[in-house]
């Protein structure tokens, strides 16, 4: 049985995955030329989308790592309470922030997490995520970088996972509910 047998559908392939990232990182490195750059991978889930749009931005960077909690375990309904479990390891003053997302759905860890890294002095802090779910969002935020729009479905892959599985997927599939409904 492979995993690939529990998606119910494909909702953006691995050639629309490469193409996009490329499209980003060409602006990324254009808006940010002459600047401070450091993009922030929110772990576990950006892990992918990072390794691939850090190599297509042509201008230096620094790359930093965090993970934040807003979900409890395998449960899919998030808390609404952020907590730093890995912090940045770089100081961030006079730098210029670019988070890096696997996906913007409710919004509330991005925006409890945007204000508490404004306030450690860098130039600028924005947001570039390779999937939207605007149906979903609780808080006002968007993203300054986007990838797709996705509907409020069970997507998967490029990082995305349900208990944990399927975020190596080489594709954005949506899950089957029987999956994860059993």
């Amino acid at each position: 049985m492979s995993m690939h047998d529990d998606i119910k559908t494909v909702l953006v392939s691995e050639e629309q995955l490469k193409a996009k990232v490329a499209e980003l990182g060409a602006q990324i490195s254009r808006d940010y030329a002459g600047k401070n750059l450091v993009l922030v991978s929110i772990l576990k889930g950006s892990v992918v989308f990072m390794a691939d749009l850090m190599r297509a931005v042509s201008i230096p960077c620094n790359i930093d790592f965090m993970v934040v909690s807003s979900y409890g375990g395998s449960n899919t309904i998030t808390s609404g309470l952020v907590k730093i479990i890995k912090d940045l390891d770089g100081d961030l003053s006079g730098k210029d922030v670019l988070i890096v997302e696997d996906i913007l759905d409710t919004g509330v860890t991005l925006s409890n997490l945007v204000p508490m890294l404004k306030m450690r002095n860098p130039n600028s802090v924005k947001i570039c995520t390779i999937l939207d779910k605007p149906s979903r969002r609780k808080a006002d935020i968007q993203p300054d970088y986007e990838g797709f729009q996705v509907p409020d479905e069970f997507v998967v892959g490029y990082g995305l996972d349900y208990d944990e599985k399927y975020r190596n997927l080489p594709y954005v599939g949506v899950l089957k509910p029987e999956i994860y409904t059993k």
